[in-house]
This record gives C-alpha cells, structure tokens and sequence, in this order.
C-alpha cells in the first residue's frame, strides 16, 4: 500500500517552526516511502483564520524546500482542499451518524454540563459526558420547534477501551469512560476539528497521521469517529513537542517561533531543515551536518524520539555558519545581492558585483547568518563611509592612530604591484618603521576605510577597495581627527 500523508495548518497564525518540523517529518516519511504528501487546509475557524497567514504557510513551506504532490495549489480529486469549503460534507456525515446512532442532537446547555461536571468531580465519578442530560424525544422536538438549535455529538461507546500503536509512543490506551459524548457539529452548522479532520482523512484516504503529541487526547475521538463512518483508521506518530533550553514549552520567551523571522534573520533553507530534521530523529553515527538526499534515504519514523527536543538558536546559528561556509561562491553572491541593494536603495552596478565577487570568500569565512554581510560589504559600493562612533572611539582616540594613518597613506601611494601581498607587506612595514602594534597600527586603518571595527580581512579589503578610494577614506579620517584635534 502506497503512503498517503497530510499536513493539515490552520491559517490562524504564521508558520510555527513546531508546525514546520511535523510538515518536513511527513515530507521525510513521503519521500522516503514513494508515498503521497498532500497539504491541506484546516481552516474552519473562519474569524481567526486570514489569507495572510495562508501566504505565510505556503512561502515558508516552499522556502524550506517542502513540496507536496496534492493539496493546495497543486490539485486533486478533492476540490480546493480547504475546509471551509466543504460544510456540506461534514453535516452529511454528521446526519448519516445520527440516523446510525452513532451521533445524536443534543439540547444540553453550558451551564448544565459544568453543574454536571463539579458534581462528578466532587464524587469521584468521571466528569465525561455521556448524554445523561439530553431531554426526552417529545422535549427535544419542542425544543426545536421554538427555534433552539442543538448541536451534534458523537455517541462514545460505553464500556470500552480505544487502543492503538502509535508508531513514536507506542501501545496507547483510553478508557471509553473518561471521553465526552463530544460535539462535532456546532449549533450554527458549521463542523468542529474532530469532525473535519477526520472525514477529510478518511475521503483522502490518508494511511499515516504524523501530528503533535499536543493532539494525542483527540485521537480516541477520530479513531471511534472513523470507524462509525465505516472506515479503517491511519496508522498515528505522534511527535514530542519542542521545548527550550530551559526546558519549558518553546514560545516566544525563547527567541523568534514562526519560520518567516528565521528567513528574515539570514537563515539559509538548507540548514534550518537539517535542524528541524534532527529536533527528535537521528540519521545515526551523531551526524549533525546530513544533505536533504541522505535525511531521505535514511528517515524512519520508528526511530524518532518520544522525548522533547530543544530548539537552540545558538546551535541553529552555528548549523547556519556551517552551511554558509560550504556555499559556492557565486551560490553566496546570488542570495546577498537582493539584501545588499535592499540596504543600499539601488541596484548594484556590475562593478560592483565583481567586487562583491572579490570579497564575498574573505566574509564567508566569518559570518553565520546571511544578514550580517550587507553591513560588513556595505563600505565598498558607497561614496564615503560613516563612522560607527563606538569604533572611532575606540581605536581613533589613542596617540598612534595619527601616526598609523600617516604612514598608511605613504605606504599605500607606494604599493606595486596593487595585490594583497603586496598591501600586506607594504603596511606591516610601516608598522615596524614606526615600532607599532598590529592592534594600534592596523585598527585605525580598518576604521578608516569600512567605518567600523567590524569588517573584512583589512588587506584583503583595500585590494577590492582600490588605491584611490582606499587613500582617499584615509584622508577623511586624518582630516576628522585635526578637526577633533582643534575643537
């Protein structure tokens, strides 16, 4: 039997990285088994559910490289794949349940289910509701007659047991008698999660629900629901949640949750997924660096870990260095572009993108997130830098800083031929003609010609810089100096 999986958000807040680990797990177990991903849409909450947050999803599924054979946007046999969209269905099957036995109308109001409830409690009985509250047949027609509308709910049977092996947890067993008679059709028509959910698992012939472990007290639920429709139910993996270090429930407290602010942070797709791939699975061998083709050829969801995983943005943003330094060059160039011209207000000139070709090795080497190269390149495709004052304050205040610009400007006029060895040995000659350090001598100069303390490898920097501009950034910071000097 071929696999069919699904991943079914909600489109009531942006992708959460917890959401995007469940999604790439079935597209790990899809791929993996030749099977079927499909993405589907549950979005029957139709006040907190926005067109934004779809957009959301399926960027961010994309920007990971999760694709999907059926679903949204790419087709099927089942419609739009949207929930909203299939009311009509849901209330058939909730009448074919009722006219079964399986589901019946019920009048019980809030109040009377809490009165219920408190009292069960304070006797020691299962405060589950099982119908006991419902008004005689003659009533609930009344009822009905004077326009109060009821809802459905699912009739649990009673005694009895729902087992199932959960492929991540194992023999998992409910007690029948500690499960609502739960609704599954609201008052004013529209379905609940139950519902939905799992009549669309079973009209999309869904094999394998790979879901949070935030859903395992629903699964008894959908297991009675479908087997009332006559169906065989899917074969469960419920995941363990992620937590943070401190080992509490991943939220914002934590840093960033949603996958969007993470791309926006300069987080390469490629690393975030190897992450996300490693939140309660391994490949073996305590690998931490695994290419997407191999994560495949290796997944299984019976070794995925039952015990929550630690989302650590520190480890995620060395994982992220890791990939940004086996980028290829022009690979690296391609994806800072956009966020350089976005810093800069303009396109890049092909001048510009040859030099940005020049130095784009000497920042690879240091950075770890894609955002952090605008600023550090930023010096070489603007007319005049703008001193960051912490570094001018720094390393511009002390006695040497004069006497290095100085014998900068002498040496870097005299440099031949223009290459970085030569800059190397023409600047470390003047650092000993003048018996200064390399941090008194060569720091003033950084600042000089990036702005900041923060920049590239100094002599490969003013190789791409050039001489002219290179002598020219020198000579506004020696004249700023006389001009602090005289004030």
């Amino acid at each position: 039997m071929i696999s069919r999986v699904r991943f079914a958000p909600s489109p009531t807040g942006y992708l959460h990285v917890g959401g995007a680990r469940t999604a790439l797990y079935n597209w790990l177990f899809a791929r993996s088994q030749g099977g079927t991903l499909i993405l589907r849409s549950d979005d029957t909450d139709r006040e907190r559910s926005s067109s934004e947050y779809a957009d959301d999803i399926l960027s961010s599924l994309e920007w990971l490289g999760i694709d999907w054979d059926e679903g949204i946007a790419a087709g099927g046999d089942h419609g739009t794949y949207r929930q909203s969209d299939r009311f009509a269905r849901y209330r058939e099957v909730a009448e074919e349940l009722v006219a079964g036995g399986h589901a019946y109308r019920s009048f019980v109001t809030n109040d009377e289910l809490d009165r219920f409830r408190e009292e069960a409690r304070s006797t020691g009985a299962t405060p589950a509701y099982d119908g006991r509250l419902e008004p005689t047949a003659e009533e609930a027609e009344a009822r009905g007659m004077a326009g109060e509308r009821p809802t459905v709910r699912f009739r649990v049977p009673r005694p009895g047991e729902t087992v199932f092996e959960d492929i991540v947890r194992g023999e998992v067993r409910f007690d029948n008698a500690q499960v609502d008679d739960f609704v599954i059709l609201r008052s004013d028509g529209s379905p609940t999660y139950h519902l939905a959910s799992t009549v669309d698992d079973v009209d999309y012939a869904i094999t394998h629900v790979v879901r949070g472990e935030d859903l395992l007290s629903s699964t008894p639920k959908h297991i009675l629901l479908t087997r009332a429709m006559g169906a065989e139910p899917a074969t469960y993996a419920h995941l363990s949640l992620l937590i943070g270090p401190d080992g509490k429930k991943l939220s914002k407290r934590h840093g960033h949750t949603a996958i969007q602010a993470y791309r926006d942070a300069g987080y390469l797709p490629e690393a975030m997924t190897n992450y996300l791939a490693l939140l309660g699975w391994s490949p073996g061998d305590d690998e931490t660096v695994v290419a997407r083709d191999e994560m495949v050829k290796r997944f299984d969801l019976n070794s995925v870990s039952k015990n929550p995983a630690i989302f650590d943005t520190a480890k995620l943003e060395w994982l992220n260095g890791v990939y940004l330094r086996q980028l290829d060059i022009d690979d690296l160039v391609s994806r800072v572009e956009p966020l350089i011209e976005g810093d800069l207000g303009r396109v890049l000139t092909e001048t510009e993108r040859d030099e940005l070709r020049l130095i784009a090795p000497h920042v690879q080497e240091r950075a770890k997130l894609l955002t952090e190269v605008p600023g550090q390149v930023r010096f070489l495709f603007v007319d005049g830098v703008s001193f960051d004052e912490a570094s001018w304050d720094k390393v511009m205040t002390t006695d040497e800083a004069p006497l290095a610009l100085e014998g900068a400007a002498v040496a870097i006029a005299a440099v031949d031929p223009w290459s970085t060895d030569a800059i190397d040995a023409g600047l470390r000659a003047m650092l000993a003609e003048h018996e200064l350090s390399a941090r008194k001598g060569l720091q003033p100069i950084r600042v000089a010609i990036s702005g900041s303390t923060v920049s590239p490898p100094l002599f490969e920097s003013i190789e791409v810089l050039g001489r002219e501009r290179t002598l020219a950034r020198i000579a506004a910071a020696r004249e700023r100096l006389h001009r602090v000097a005289r004030a």
